[in-house]
């Protein structure tokens, strides 16, 4: 499967449990392939290059929380989950999502000694 097709995949299949893809995470090439297939849900997102792709989706959960996750732009089923409170500072919720960002780099360059949480 192309990218293309996995990444309008993966933003289907999250949107149907509710999730919202908020930014992507892109290689240069990754980004040039999306926009050479007419891709317009990036023009919608904040994208940001990187040197893996990902896309970072969020939704309501309990207890007034919001629920983000990290999902690999791959074959291979891989993300990173967090929920935050509803009092936590915008600069709080970047600080964790950079930390979730430099986890799955090590774990795309082949450190896995950390714990992770995967789905």
């Amino acid at each position: 499967m192309n990218t293309a097709n996995l990444f309008l995949e993966l933003i289907a299949t999250y949107r149907k449990h509710g999730w919202e893809l908020r930014s992507a995470l892109l290689q240069p090439s990754t980004r040039a392939e999306l926009q050479s297939q007419d891709t317009e849900i990036l023009n919608k997102v904040k994208v940001r290059e990187a040197e893996f792709d990902a896309l970072w989706f969020s939704r309501p959960s309990h207890n007034n929380r919001e629920a983000w996750e990290l999902r690999l732009l791959a074959q291979t089923q891989y993300a990173l989950f967090e929920t935050f409170e509803a009092d936590e500072t915008e600069d709080e919720r970047e600080d964790v999502k950079r930390e979730m960002e430099a986890r799955l780099r090590e774990y795309l360059s082949g450190n896995h000694s950390t714990s992770m949480n995967t789905n």
